[in-house]
């Protein structure tokens, strides 16, 4: 059952805002599946929180959208409050096992299957996963609501299934995924700039 609870806006001038996704903290297969840096997850982990850590300041916002962690609810735990910021959650297909009624879902600000949140006005739709269509993405640039995403790990050396599938998306979407932004969360400017360069990419190309 959805809640009632009314979409979260921002004024990006009054807070830090950053979204990531696709951490897999403690899952060692990520490292081969995704040619992470790394040799062993412990490595991997330590690596992550230093990068969240060295932008993120406690009292930023994070939004994270989904793949946490592959660990126990004790790591869960040590994970979350070593991490600064108030950290929002958007269930990932690894995070739905524990999800109702998992007590890690308590150390969350917030965790839902997707979110709907405005950022200078800007609508912004978050979700784990890249969507083929979505409300407002037919809207003009100024207009159109951005989806921001993670799943299908966007790297220069991703075999992933989905990878074919990329050529469909919008240019107001995006992967903030870790694999995709350096192994560290981007901030909404970041964002803003990114989608901007490719929704004027894309006009290029459509008047050529």
């Amino acid at each position: 059952m959805w809640n009632d609870v009314k979409p979260l806006k921002f004024n990006s001038s009054e807070v830090n805002i950053w979204f990531t996704s696709d951490l897999h903290f403690g899952h060692k297969n990520i490292i081969k599946f995704c040619n992470r840096p790394w040799e062993t997850v412990e490595e991997m982990d330590e690596a992550l929180i230093t990068n969240w850590n060295s932008i993120v300041g406690e009292k930023d916002i994070v939004f994270d959208l989904g793949d946490f962690a592959f660990a126990t609810n004790g790591r869960w735990k040590e994970l979350v409050q070593r991490l600064n910021g108030k950290h929002y959650l958007i269930l990932g297909n690894h995070d739905g096992i524990r999800w109702p009624g998992d007590k890690t879902m308590q150390l969350f600000e917030r965790v839902e299957q997707q979110m709907i949140i405005y950022i200078d006005n800007r609508c912004i739709y978050l979700n784990h996963y890249p969507y083929l269509c979505y409300g407002g993405s037919w809207k003009n640039p100024e207009h159109a609501v951005w989806q921001l995403h993670g799943h299908v790990h966007t790297c220069p050396n991703s075999s992933g299934a989905d990878d074919k599938r990329m050529i469909y998306k919008f240019p107001y979407q995006y992967d903030v995924g870790v694999d995709n932004n350096n192994y560290t969360p981007v901030s909404f400017k970041q964002v803003k700039d990114i989608i901007n360069s490719q929704v004027e990419h894309e006009l290029k190309k459509n008047k050529i």
